[in-house]
């Protein structure tokens, strides 16, 4: 705190050792340890910038920093170059465009917590849902696919090549990324699909492709993906192999897994 007192600016690292994440190594909680919240809170009451660098093995609980902390930086365990990564994210000499491999949970209590959960009998997409919680929304504190960089994206124009395919058959997916902001940088374009019914019940969504994407301020750039067989397959547990179904499906394609870009196609025989 005295450190931070006479500084114009602090970066709090914080996190988790090495030997508190992997093997046989759970925690019951998901919340900072060892003093470091009460430490955060202090040093954000000073009024001054701050920016929290995580260095950790696993999604924390970090609400209160989401709502109070302007700059957050996720570094996992980063390796021995880590410390040049974070110091040329931190002064803008790179742009980050890394995007989450989970979904980040607002609490333990959310655990297990993944984006390509099943459709229930209470969708989460109902007009009157709520939550599946008394305290907390059932979303997650940011998506999987989320990511942030120095600049921003749209997505527009997004067509799929047919309105129906046969099964077997292979659809093109096309969509037009733009670089919306002042400078270049990297983003993650990512696809998912939905199987609206079939003999198992089918995820919310899945991922089916995605295509990191470097464009300069401004530039746009059209890019593609494919669905056939491999992608549009799935195990059936009731014919214990993979198969395809005719079927109307739904694609999204966006930044992370909320994308909202949405078309349909449908397979038939």
């Amino acid at each position: 705190m005295a450190a931070a007192k006479r500084c114009d600016m602090a970066v709090l690292v914080l996190g988790e050792i090495d030997l508190m994440s992997g093997e046989s190594a759970s925690r019951s909680s998901l919340r900072l340890s060892g003093g470091q919240e009460q430490l955060l809170e202090s040093v954000v009451a000073l009024g001054k910038p701050v920016v929290l660098v995580l260095v950790n093995g696993r999604p924390l609980d970090i609400r209160w920093a989401a709502e109070h902390v302007p700059a957050i930086l996720e570094a996992w365990y980063p390796g021995s170059e880590g410390g040049n990564a974070v110091a040329d994210v931190l002064f803008g000499d790179a742009n980050p465009g890394g995007h989450l491999p989970v979904s980040w949970p607002r609490s333990t209590g959310q655990v297990p917590i993944y984006y390509n959960h099943n459709r229930t009998q209470v969708p989460e997409d109902a007009p009157d849902f709520k939550s599946r919680y008394w305290d907390l929304p059932s979303s997650p504190l940011y998506p999987f696919g989320y990511g942030l960089s120095y600049t921003s994206f749209s997505f527009e124009n997004l067509k799929v090549s047919a309105a129906s395919a046969k099964v077997g058959g292979r659809l093109d997916v096309s969509v037009d990324v733009t670089n919306t902001g002042a400078r270049a940088g990297d983003v993650v374009a990512q696809l998912y699909i939905h199987q609206r019914a079939g003999s198992a019940s089918r995820p919310v969504r899945q991922l089916k492709g995605f295509q990191r994407v470097s464009l300069e301020a401004g530039a746009k750039q059209t890019i593609h993906f494919t669905l056939g067989p491999d992608e549009l397959q799935f195990w059936s547990p009731a014919m214990k192999q993979w198969v395809v179904e005719p079927e109307q499906f739904e694609v999204w394609v966006g930044e992370d897994s909320t994308a909202k870009l949405h078309e349909e196609f449908r397979l038939t025989r």
